[in-house]
C-alpha cells in the first residue's frame, strides 16, 4: 500500500490553495502573507543563481533542510555585518570631527 501525496492544485484534499493574481478571498493575513512571500522570492532566486542553495547529497531530505536553514543564517548575518560596517563607518566619522576640534573663527582686521 503506497501512499501518495499532492501537492498545489492536484491536491486531494486541500484546505485552501491561493493562485498568483488571485484578487477574489484574499484578506487580512492571507494577504499579508503573499506579500511577505513575494518580499522574499527573489532573495530565495538569488541564492539558488549564486549557489548558495543547491543539493545537499550527503543527508537527502534532512540535509537539503539543513543547507537551506544555513543558507538564510548566513544572508542574514551578511545583513548584520553590512549594517555594522555603516555604523562604524558613522561612527568614525563622527569622531574624526570631534579630535579635528572646531574650525578657527576669522578674526575682524
Amino acid at each position: 500500500m503506497s501512499t501518495r501525496v499532492t501537492f498545489g492544485h492536484d491536491a486531494q484534499n486541500p484546505r485552501r490553495v491561493f493562485i498568483s493574481g488571485q484578487k477574489r478571498g484574499v484578506f487580512g493575513v492571507i494577504k499579508r502573507e503573499l506579500r511577505r512571500r513575494s518580499a522574499i522570492e527573489p532573495i530565495i532566486g538569488h541564492m539558488k543563481t549564486e549557489g548558495h542553495l543547491g543539493r545537499c547529497y550527503l543527508k537527502g531530505r534532512a540535509g537539503d533542510a539543513a543547507n537551506v536553514i544555513l543558507s538564510a543564517v548566513g544572508h542574514n548575518f551578511r545583513r548584520i555585518l553590512a549594517w555594522l560596517r555603516e555604523l562604524l563607518c558613522l561612527f568614525l566619522v563622527r569622531l574624526c570631527r570631534v579630535l579635528a576640534g572646531p574650525a578657527p573663527l576669522n578674526s575682524p582686521s
